[in-house]
């Protein structure tokens, strides 16, 4: 992952995988701070992951296996982090803290706490394609 100015956002170098009319699919290599080291020899591949990035709106031309760099804006990490981490460890502590001043149970509490994130990830699972309109990524060809 690169990263310049903050106004610029964040940058993956990818391959295109699919066109169609509307859409373009890359795939990025995503990878750990310890993978990109240049030790990462001594370090196992599981620090580095294929992901797909879907983006709708473009201009120019591009072409099948074309290398490409992917373009997110930082406020969108940021909000993702938000919904994907900070926002459900505050409903697990919220729960954890309720529910022990409730049942004087921990165990019980523990289980209410853990409990909660499954609703919670299944209503982020039925939002994910309103979810997937909010983060839109610009895509360049490299040079």
């Amino acid at each position: 992952m690169e990263r310049n100015r903050m106004s610029e956002g964040i940058e993956h170098t990818g391959i295109i995988k699919k066109l169609s009319g509307e859409k373009i699919i890359v795939g990025i290599i995503n990878e750990s701070a310890c993978a990109s080291c240049h030790a990462k020899g001594a370090c196992t591949a599981a620090d580095m992951k294929d992901k797909d990035i879907e983006i709708e709106h473009f201009t120019g031309d591009f072409r099948l296996g074309q290398q490409v760099r992917v373009i997110g804006k930082t406020s969108q990490g940021f909000k993702a982090l938000f919904y994907g981490y900070v926002l459900p460890f505050l409903l697990l502590m919220a729960t954890l803290i309720i529910s022990l001043q409730i049942t004087q149970n921990e165990g019980l509490s523990g289980l209410f706490a853990l409990g909660i994130l499954v609703p919670y990830y299944f209503v982020l699972y039925l939002f994910r394609n309103k979810l997937k309109r909010s983060f839109e990524f610009e895509i360049k060809p490299l040079q």
